[in-house]
């Protein structure tokens, strides 16, 4: 693993174009030609989902990331004489400018963050720290055009999540593709960045690597196929773990659906009633990030969904079969991936995307060197396993009793079972894989043939630009800036790539896994990769944001206070704060 810190190049027209930017204002004040309206006159989104609202603390407000003073975005279509409306006024944002019509501090609420505005915040996470363009490494060279379709899918999702968002993307349709300076100078124009530091205030983390793979498989049951692909269980129920009474141990509910629905006002005394069902808590991981709990149904008990070694056990006769493969670990690193193709012997290609989890966390079986050390560094924070950058981290070299999937190096297990297979016979007793991850991941077919795999956020991956991410830290859909190294020749690799996909293995706020595509080389660059790396997030200017202060108090590695947010931008399903 390389270890020095990505090279930062010295400030070029980026820094030039904020002199500018600062001179073309000084010259209007002077010269008594602009009026700059106060925040009152400033208008609101019709709508946000990311208001801090009373969550926020005291935030700093400093001149940040200021906007090009000549943008070449495309031009829009001009109205009739008859019909143009005076021009709108610039908006004064910290000495940069922004179109007006979007949101600022005093329309997001008392002590709320304002992207553009605040100068640092923070979350149990992360801090963020707001930075000029020129101080972005490699920021002037990276070709922008390339992440250009990414972006432009993105938006398919993000311009229905409020107004600022709409806007943004509306803005997006006139911009010339094919130029490099037009796209650099939306970025810069409609964002500002910020830097993402973790919980230590430690700039740098780990950038690794993930692609699509492919494996050998067949429609039906017959050796060597006997590992069974499985899709989304219909048995599997749904809680919202923000409904939880606080200081419950058991809680009666009911099911409508394939959801759970706690019972307010009921006692112990009414467990024995008609469709009411017991919820014992002592076994539940409330912790997820979208806090959805998996459950099942036994008897008239709630207990959580199958473990692996359950599932391999007895079966899921509740769950679609998609498709059987020869190689249970082959199926266990297409779930770390999150995505694959299953190859046919008539060359049909099935292909498949994540679909659901059982709700159980990611406990990987680590490898050891001769010395008894593990060869991946990690920890273990709040239920969840965490990369970290460790300067004597062992990549595996040519060991071909391990694997190398998304930066953890994986022992294999040192004997291989069959599994049970709902409705066929095995010729040996069901005796497991042998994986000991209780995660089990569950995929759906994809009708789509061209492009990337779908990736977390519903859009699908380009190779190269779209990366995964830890939601809590870094919020999908949004553009993030990653400088790293290359994983041979310790060649920069810094590049605009855009949030699109997360995963049980990504956890920790500096964090990013680069997406490769599929085929041999790509898998050969993605399990190589695992480098030290620094990540900005580009936050629409105006935009509210879900984090607190960054004057608020912390304890170096220790616990945060409970005024921080656990999401920078909350969303139901992928980030959501109790």
């Amino acid at each position: 693993m390389n270890t020095h810190s990505p090279l930062r190049p010295q400030p070029g027209r980026a820094a030039r174009a904020g002199t500018a930017v600062a001179t073309g204002a000084l010259a209007a004040l002077l010269a008594g030609c602009t009026l700059m309206p106060s925040a009152s006159d400033e208008a609101a989104p019709a709508s946000t989902s990311n208001a801090a609202g009373s969550r926020a603390t005291t935030s700093t407000t400093t001149p940040v990331s200021p906007a090009p003073a000549d943008s070449t975005m495309g031009a829009r279509p001009a109205p009739s004489a008859a019909t143009r409306p005076p021009p709108p006024a610039p908006i004064s944002l910290g000495g940069a400018s922004r179109p007006a019509g979007r949101t600022s501090s005093s329309a997001a609420g008392p002590g709320a963050n304002v992207a553009g505005e605040s100068r640092t915040f923070s979350t149990q996470l992360a801090t963020y720290t707001s930075v000029g363009y020129d101080k972005v490494p490699g920021w002037v060279q990276d070709d922008f055009s390339e992440t250009w379709p990414a972006f432009l899918t993105s938006c398919k999702v993000m311009n229905r999540r409020g107004a600022e968002w709409k806007q943004i993307c509306d803005r997006a349709s006139t911009v010339d593709g094919r130029s490099n300076a037009a796209i650099r100078n939306f970025f810069e124009a409609e964002f500002s960045a910020y830097q993402i530091r973790d919980d230590d205030r430690r700039p740098d983390g780990v950038v690794t690597g993930y692609f699509e793979p492919e494996i050998a498989g067949s429609r039906n049951y017959a050796p060597p196929f006997i590992y069974p692909v499985y899709g989304q269980p219909q048995d599997m129920l749904f809680l919202d773990g923000r409904k939880i009474p606080a200081g419950s141990t058991s809680v009666p509910a009911r099911i409508q659906g394939n959801q759970v629905i706690p019972q307010a006002g009921l006692s112990t005394r009414d467990l024995g009633a008609a469709g009411i069902y017991v919820l014992e808590l002592s076994d539940i991981t409330r912790d997820t990030l979208d806090r959805k709990i998996r459950l099942r149904a036994e008897g008239r008990r709630l207990l959580p969904y199958y473990t692996r070694q359950e599932i391999e056990s007895r079966g899921a006769p509740n769950a679609k079969v998609l498709a059987f493969v020869d190689n249970a670990m082959a199926l266990y690193e297409m779930q770390i991936q999150g995505s694959g193709r299953i190859r046919l012997n008539d060359g049909e290609v099935i292909r498949l995307s994540y679909a659901e989890q059982n709700g159980q966390p990611f406990r990987p079986t680590l490898a050891k060197n001769s010395k008894g050390k593990t060869q991946t560094a990690v920890r273990t924070r709040g239920g969840a396993v965490e990369l970290v950058l460790d300067e004597e981290d062992d990549d595996g070299g040519f060991d071909t009793s391990v694997i190398r999937v998304r930066g953890f190096t994986l022992a294999k297990p040192t004997v291989m079972g069959a599994v049970a297979v709902p409705g066929q016979r095995t010729s040996a007793s069901a005796k497991g894989s042998g994986i000991q991850d209780p995660s089990y991941v569950f995929f759906k077919e994809s009708t789509s043939t061209a492009g990337g795999p779908v990736g977390a956020f519903g859009v699908p991956l380009e190779p190269g630009r779209s990366i995964a991410v830890d939601p809590r830290a870094t919020p999908l859909g949004y553009p993030v800036f990653v400088s790293t190294t290359e994983p041979v020749g310790n060649k920069p690799m810094q590049r605009l790539t855009v949030a699109q996909d997360t995963g049980g293995a990504i956890r920790g706020a500096v964090r990013a896994d680069y997406f490769f595509g599929n085929g041999t080389q790509a898998a050969s660059q993605a399990r190589r990769m695992k480098e030290r790396g620094q990540l900005w997030v580009l936050l629409p200017r105006g935009l509210p944001v879900a984090a607190a202060s960054g004057g608020a108090i912390r304890t170096r590695g220790g616990a945060v206070g409970d005024g921080l947010p656990q999401c920078l931008v909350e969303e139901e399903g992928l980030c959501v704060d109790d």
